[in-house]
């Protein structure tokens, strides 16, 4: 049985340019473009779409057009997330919390008078508790529900809402 081969040559020309321009962004630039809440919430241009090109013209319009949006609400659901798994929270900060102790010391023991700690038996210890403690939090599953809130999120709204009257007649063919 041979292995599954994807084609990544297909996806990467499919989907190259989208991405590479995400990446090439810095943060303040990324987030310059934010719509206002009012035209990312407009009633008045939601609408159901007739067919599935419908769909795919709207998502691909609206997919750009409020990207910034987007990312403000994959932000908000991670926060949502964290929220409401404080163990995960808790792990989280207890790791980088523990590696930023740990890299104050500058390599030096940690003297605690009745006990003398190195540096790797120190990053021993925070992996031995962290590990278990992290696998307890399930990030896996947090992860696999953003992905899923996210996708629904986004998507949805970007099927839902129509395109804006200037842009929806300059794809129209004279």
């Amino acid at each position: 049985m041979s292995p599954i081969q994807i084609p990544l040559d297909i996806i990467k020309s499919r989907f190259g340019d989208s991405f590479s321009s995400v990446r090439s962004q810095s943060i303040g630039s990324r987030f310059a473009n934010l719509r206002p809440i009012s035209e990312f919430l407009d009633v008045k241009r939601l609408s159901k779409p007739a067919n599935f090109g419908e769909v795919q013209s709207r998502v691909n319009f609206n997919l750009s057009y409020f990207s910034s949006n987007y990312a403000v609400v994959f932000v908000m659901l991670s926060i949502y997330s964290l929220l409401t798994n404080p163990l995960l929270l808790f792990v989280i900060i207890l790791v980088t919390g523990g590696l930023y102790g740990i890299s104050k010391l500058e390599g030096r023991d940690l003297d605690l008078g009745f006990m003398r700690a190195t540096s790797s038996q120190l990053y021993t210890a925070l992996l031995i508790v962290a590990v278990p403690l992290g696998i307890w939090a399930s990030p896996i599953a947090t992860v696999l529900w953003l992905i899923g809130a996210t996708g629904v999120t986004v998507l949805g709204h970007a099927s839902f809402i129509e395109k804006p009257i200037e842009n929806a007649f300059s794809e129209e063919a004279v």
